[in-house]
């Protein structure tokens, strides 16, 4: 594989983006492993001149899940010093079997612009790019050991997640289109990390007045039976 050409991409600005996914119980993230290195990464690339900032992220991710309609927020930017470690990409490239030269625009100081995802993770059908071995998804608390301030990245965009649970409807973009309160209550304890109280959860999530009710869900026994709710648009 030709490496990316300086002519083609804006030097010295990356993307990366932090990939939730959810399928039940467990916060997920993506993470790609490089070829022959044993170094992960979150997903990640370059800009083209003439591309627009979110769409060349849309455009990582669709190659990466095969998604075209992903939920994406920028929620920070990352350009510390420490984080330029040149010998990091030359390892990977090389491993890759590319030589190259010192002054190659690869190995200069990258910003990088971060991007949260959130995704049903039964929806995708995970694509390695061309430098690595895998593209797979670990549970949050589960993570190896990230290149540069990848690590960092990700408890930052966690951080904000977090954040978000009480103004935004991040369940929204995790679960089916229906759904049950039990269902969205897991999304926010995966997020969050702790279990809540049944009862209050449902008090407060109801006084938003973002969720519709629908009919109950059957499974046998109907006194049982749970309500069925979506997001209201």
């Amino acid at each position: 594989m030709a490496l990316p050409s300086e002519k083609n991409y804006l030097s010295h600005i990356a993307f990366d983006s932090v990939i939730f996914g959810f399928s039940g119980q467990k916060l997920k993230i993506l993470i790609m492993e490089y070829h022959n290195t044993g170094l992960y990464a979150l997903p990640g690339g370059f800009v083209m001149h003439n591309e627009d900032l979110d769409l060349a992220v849309q455009r990582g991710l669709l190659e990466r899940t095969g998604l075209d309609n992903i939920y994406l927020e920028q929620f920070h930017t990352f350009g510390n010093v420490e984080r330029y470690k040149p010998e990091v990409m030359r390892n990977i490239l090389q491993a890759d079997g590319h030589a190259i030269d010192n002054d190659h625009w690869m190995l200069e100081r990258f910003i990088s612009v971060a991007y949260y995802a959130l995704i049903n993770s039964d929806k995708v059908e995970t694509r390695p790019d061309q430098i690595s071995d895998s593209l797979g998804w670990y549970n949050v608390e589960e993570l190896p050991e990230l290149i540069l301030d990848h690590n960092t990245i990700v408890k930052t965009a966690l951080k904000y997640l977090q954040l978000n649970l009480s103004i935004k409807p991040i369940g929204k973009n995790l679960l089916p289109n229906k759904f049950t309160m039990k269902e969205l209550q897991q999304v926010h304890e995966a997020i969050l990390g702790t279990p809540l109280r049944r009862t209050s959860f449902q008090r407060r999530m109801l006084g938003l007045d973002i969720l519709e009710r629908h009919e109950k869900r059957f499974n046998g026994k109907a006194h049982k039976a749970p309500y069925l709710y979506s997001f209201v648009e």
